[in-house]
């Protein structure tokens, strides 16, 4: 009879032992296998100290029911009264319920637990080796393997060993496994082991001696024939039927399952390569036409079965190979695009639960060590080490790594998968935070850590490389080890600096000395540097660091506001290393570096902001030229503010990924440089009149912006097109009037154009009508009469992206009175109509693309370019805006957009369209950027070009990419165009 209270003092018990299910641990406990024990408080307390107290309670009930005759009380006896042995079982089965289910079929396995000598605490390769000595087939290795196995697991959840002696253990039970499956191997084809000599090469992990527990082991065979005059060739045949086998012997499943994948695939020419090679054919390949990335993975070859003397011989003749790789062309750019593939091939669903591959995971540890020992591993042979944490020298690092390998041991640990992916049940996070001995909060604390160590893998390269680098060149401590000049030479050079020489004397100049200001460039330079090499010309963003720390050094906030404004650093390194533009822009006025670390100080500025800012800074200048001038230089701060903001909203920061929406980054872009342009020419209207007629022009004048200007479509590089309209006031003598507007315009041309440090503001008239052979201004009824009698089809094509942009408001508003019923003909275009705009468009695609210029990458005439989508918008405009409102608008994006709500053109090939506009516009904004000067076309320099790439989303080394992106969205963009402009 149950004793009244009895059941729920129990319950509380087991839910404060850390069960999650209580009333099911209770039915387990009162099973008959475990009646012995059941009440013994030592087993309650041992199962609540494990990862997953119901896991292991499950698997010791399980144990304990298989347990053959006579055999469970000698079980339960050493569970209550042999602590290790407790711990060890109790702790494997809250752990692993893959070990669990082992233990089940495998009865009498527990008992490989019991002894706890010196030698049974750290074995070596020789006690594995015992191990498996007794498995002559590949049902009985499995079973071995997992007996050797349980042990190392047993001592791993129980801290006897930590990670890296784990990783070990498993390297040395892989080690034997092979050894014993080649000895398997050889004794089913004694022949094919008599005619020759094959040795095994780990490679990876196993190579490193650094193993998971569930991982795939890579190697290399290197086979010769067998001394006493067997053929070459016939020996090679039967080294590879004996590596096939032994591939075969650990890979395939059997009742026992596998016991992991042997993979040959790093072999010389990989999957297509010979499985077996001789050690001539090995280094010949290397010699001649092996790419970095196998130097990369040579790095952890070791010799582990086989031939001992044949593998020792490889790795002799191939280590000196490795440690000139560093030398080869392309080096830094080849390991940075194998580790940008491993990243871009994570599903996007997975990349924050990824451990090893995603961002601050294992695998970028693990790169930016073996690029490290690449570099200085031809002069330092401390760095001759295949094992990640030998060769990491960085205690936070190296607390970081040791806890995400424990991580992931944990993870496979559970059912002995091949898996890297952070659960994301609740139960799975539990039982892991508790397996890394996070007990009052297990979930929370391990993401909490996880996070943190993720942070500090984040940010490795600044402690592996950069801050080496400052040491080498801030010369303060007498004595202290530092980097050679050469060395640091070659760090630069490996990190993608082409003139590590200048680079280093621009480190020396900004940290050197005992200064405030040096101690926190060498707090700063680290992060810098790293940022400046992750772009496509590092050298130019730590060139002109230097231009605005010299220029600034001596302001107080300057290098403050980089200090403690978290975003303003990263900010500041992206715009100084994406191109020309920006950091000229930033040399004429450095202080404009204050709006990097505001957090709304990129944002654009309203037209209404911009215009009433300008105009102030003119009215209070003394003459024209210092009104303009004043004009100018609030459009060089903003021009900064745009492209500072276009940078790093094209690139990302650590904080902020890149802006996916081209399409939004685009129009603020056009719409900024648009409202910047309006506001400097209103300005350059306002010192104009006053200079020559005081306050009030003889005329009514107004300014009206055309083509991409009046479209808020304009670029860095634009020209701002427009028309000029006067109305003399009353009273006032036409012709007095007329020259009013013309001096009014010269003087407006000159001021802006004057030689300045300023970026000068082009103004271009060539679309008014008669072009350059008509009046560069006229009066509104003149406009009215010219467009009456003698208007093309093309002029009003051309007045489809009119808008008023500086002068009299209401001239401007009735001159847009006058044009819309030429832009939106009443019933639509005729038909003679549409035949001369597509001969027109057709003349013009032959006649003004460029001589030599290639037609499928020019942004503005080529095919499915700027062009071709902007002419297929406005015939649809001129065809329907008449009948369709939303058509009335005088930017691209918006008129399609209309035009597929109409249901005047389909979905997808309004998408089809947009994209393609968005790109090259993209394009022309990049090469402007990055080189400073305007161009329709990608550059050729290949610098330039990947600064372009890296703008627009493409990592380093995938230009090919870019360009084949280019053609191939243009392409489909120009069928749609063939179909709806000269089909429909």
């Amino acid at each position: 009879m149950t004793v009244p209270g009895r059941r729920s003092s129990t319950f509380i018990r087991l839910l404060r032992s850390g069960f999650t299910d209580p009333s099911a641990a209770a039915r387990l406990l009162d099973t008959d296998a475990l009646a012995a024990v059941r009440h013994d408080p030592v087993l309650l307390d041992a199962l609540g100290a494990t990862a997953d107290p119901d896991l292991a309670l499950r698997g010791l009930v399980r144990l304990a029911e298989a347990q053959p005759d006579g055999e469970l009380p000698g079980l339960l006896d050493t569970l209550v009264s042999a602590k290790p042995l407790r711990d060890r079982l109790l702790g494997v089965l809250g752990a692993s319920e893959a070990l669990g289910d082992h233990l089940a079929r495998h009865p009498r396995d527990w008992l490989g637990l019991v002894t706890y000598e010196a030698a049974d605490l750290h074995p070596g390769l020789p006690e594995f080796e015992r191990g498996l000595a007794d498995a002559h087939d590949p049902v009985a290795l499995r079973v071995a393997y997992r007996r050797c196995l349980l042990s190392i697991a047993a001592r791993d959840v129980c801290g006897t060993i930590d990670v890296a002696q784990t990783a070990a253990e498993l390297a040395d039970l892989a080690t034997a496994t092979l050894r014993a499956a080649l000895r398997i191997a050889s004794a089913a084809a004694p022949e094919d082991a008599a005619q020759c000599r094959l040795a095994v090469i780990a490679m990876g992990k196993c190579g490193g001696n650094e193993l998971n527990y569930v991982s795939d082991v890579d190697v290399i065979f290197v086979g010769e024939a067998a001394n006493g005059g067997t053929d070459e060739g016939k020996g090679i045949q039967a080294a590879t039927r004996l590596a096939s086998h032994l591939m075969r012997i650990c890979s395939e499943t059997t009742v026992e399952g596998t016991i992991w994948p042997v993979d040959a695939n790093l072999r010389p020419e990989g999957r297509n390569g010979p499985l077996v090679r001789t050690l001539a054919s090995h280094l010949a390949y290397y010699q001649r036409w092996a790419k970095t990335w196998e130097f990369q993975a040579l790095l952890k070859a070791r010799a582990v079965a086989g031939d001992a003397a044949l593998g020792a011989e490889y790795v002799d003749a191939i280590t000196p190979l490795v440690w000139q790789a560093a030398e080869r062309e392309n080096f830094v750019a080849d390991v940075q695009k194998m580790r940008r593939r491993v990243v871009d091939n994570i599903p996007a669903a997975q990349v924050d639960r990824e451990l090893k591959l995603g961002p601050g995971g294992l695998r970028d540890v693990e790169f930016a060590v073996q690029l490290l020992q690449l570099v200085h591993g031809r002069s330092d042979a401390t760095l001759h080490s295949g094992t990640t944490l030998d060769a990491l020298d960085a205690a936070q690092l190296h607390d970081a790594y040791r806890f995400l390998r424990a991580m992931e041991h944990r993870i496979q640990l559970y059912r002995l998968r091949r898996t890297h992916l952070v659960p994301e049940d609740e139960h799975d996070l539990r039982r892991l935070g508790r397996s890394m001995g996070l007990r009052t909060e297990p979930v929370a604390e391990l993401n909490k850590a996880w996070r943190r160590h993720a942070s500090v893998v984040r940010r490795l390269h600044e402690k592996l490389f950069y801050r080496p680098l400052l040491d080498a060149v801030a010369q303060l401590t007498p004595g202290e080890t530092r980097l050679s000049p050469r060395a640091a030479g070659q760090r630069l050079e490996a990190l993608g600096y082409a003139d590590p020489a200048s680079a280093l004397r621009h480190l020396e100049a900004l940290a050197s000395g005992v200064t405030r200001k040096a101690a926190i460039q060498r707090t700063l330079l680290p992060v810098m540097l790293g940022w400046f090499a992750d772009s496509a010309d590092p050298d130019a963003g730590l060139l002109n660091f230097r231009k605005v720390s010299d220029a600034l050094g001596k302001t107080p906030w300057y290098l403050r506001l980089l200090r403690d404004e978290g975003a303003a650093a990263e900010n500041l390194a992206r715009v100084l290393s994406a191109g020309r533009l920006a950091p000229d822009l930033l040399m004429r006025a450095p202080e404009a570096v204050a709006l990097l670390g505001d957090p709304e100080g990129l944002a654009p500025r309203t037209y209404e902001a911009l215009r009433q800012e300008v105009l102030a800074a003119v009215g209070r200048a003394e003459n024209p030229e210092t009104a303009v001038a004043a004009a100018r230089g609030v459009r060089r701060r903003e021009l900064f503010r745009t492209a500072a903001a276009d940078i790093i909203g094209s690139y990302g920061t650590e904080d902020s990924p890149a802006e996916e929406d081209h399409g939004a980054l685009v129009d603020r872009v056009g719409g900024a440089v648009s409202d910047l342009t309006a506001a400097t020419i209103a300005g350059a209207l306002r010192a104009a009149v006053q200079s020559h007629y005081g306050d009030t022009l003889p005329t009514r004048f107004a300014v009206i912006g055309v083509g991409r200007f009046g479209g808020h479509e304009l670029g860095y590089g634009s020209d701002a097109d427009v028309l000029f309209v006067h109305e003399p006031r009353e009273g006032v003598d036409e012709q007095e009037a007329a020259k009013a507007a013309q001096t009014v315009i010269a003087e407006m041309r000159r001021l802006l154009q004057l030689p300045t440090a300023d970026p000068p503001l082009l103004i271009d008239a060539d679309l008014r009508p008669e072009g350059r052979s008509g009046p560069l201004v006229r009066t509104l009824a003149s406009y009215a009469a010219y467009y009456r009698r003698w208007s093309l089809t093309w002029e009003s094509q051309a007045l489809l992206r009119a808008e008023p942009v500086a002068g009299e408001e209401e001239l401007g508003r009735r001159f847009i009175e006058l044009i819309d019923p030429l832009r939106y003909p009443a019933e639509g275009l005729g038909d003679d109509a549409v035949r001369e705009i597509r001969r027109l468009k057709a003349r013009m695609e032959s006649e003004r693309l460029p001589r030599g210029a290639d037609p499928t990458l020019h942004t503005k005439l080529g095919r499915g370019g700027l062009s071709d989508v902007e002419w297929t918008v406005q015939l649809i405009q001129m065809r329907h805006a008449w009948a369709e409102p939303g058509l009335r608008t005088t930017r691209t994006r918006e008129a399609l957009a209309a035009a597929h709500a109409a249901g005047l053109i389909p979905a997808d090939e309004a998408q089809i369209l947009d994209e393609a506009w968005v790109l090259a516009t993209r394009v022309r904004n990049a090469v402007m950027l990055v080189r400073g000067r305007a161009g329709d076309t990608f550059p050729s320099e290949a610098r330039e070009l990947a600064a372009v790439g890296r703008y627009l989303g493409y990592a380093e080394g995938t230009v090919g990419e870019l360009l084949d992106d280019y053609r191939r969205i243009t392409r489909r963009a120009r069928a749609v165009v063939e179909e709806l402009f000269y089909g429909g």
